[in-house]
């Protein structure tokens, strides 16, 4: 989460190669759950919770909604988001910082 909210993904945007030690093959989810959480992260970004010059976090309540909706395991959205989150939001809060100089 830290590489891809870190805007690491737009690294290998224009690449064309397969490179073994890639950030984007080394991140990502290991498991069929690991990847339905992140395809879930994914669609989460109507639910940001924010305030002026900062994100707070997502709509959990909203994000467990939509993990059961999609057929998602509960436990391991509840289990998986909140780590995921706390990335999210350190990492955009500093794209916000430094974007205010």
């Amino acid at each position: 989460a830290e590489w891809s909210f870190g805007g690491g993904d737009r690294y290998c945007a224009a690449c064309t190669g397969r490179c073994p030690d890639c950030p984007a093959r080394l991140n990502r989810p290991e498991t069929e759950d690991g990847w339905q959480v992140w395809d879930l992260v994914s669609r989460l970004g109507g639910q940001l919770r924010v305030i002026p010059g900062a994100v707070l976090g997502w709509d959990m309540g909203a994000a467990l909604a939509l993990a059961n909706a999609l057929g998602i395991d509960t436990l391991i959205a509840a289990e998986l988001l909140p780590e995921i989150e706390a990335v999210m939001v350190r990492k955009l809060n500093e794209q916000i910082g430094d974007s205010h100089g």
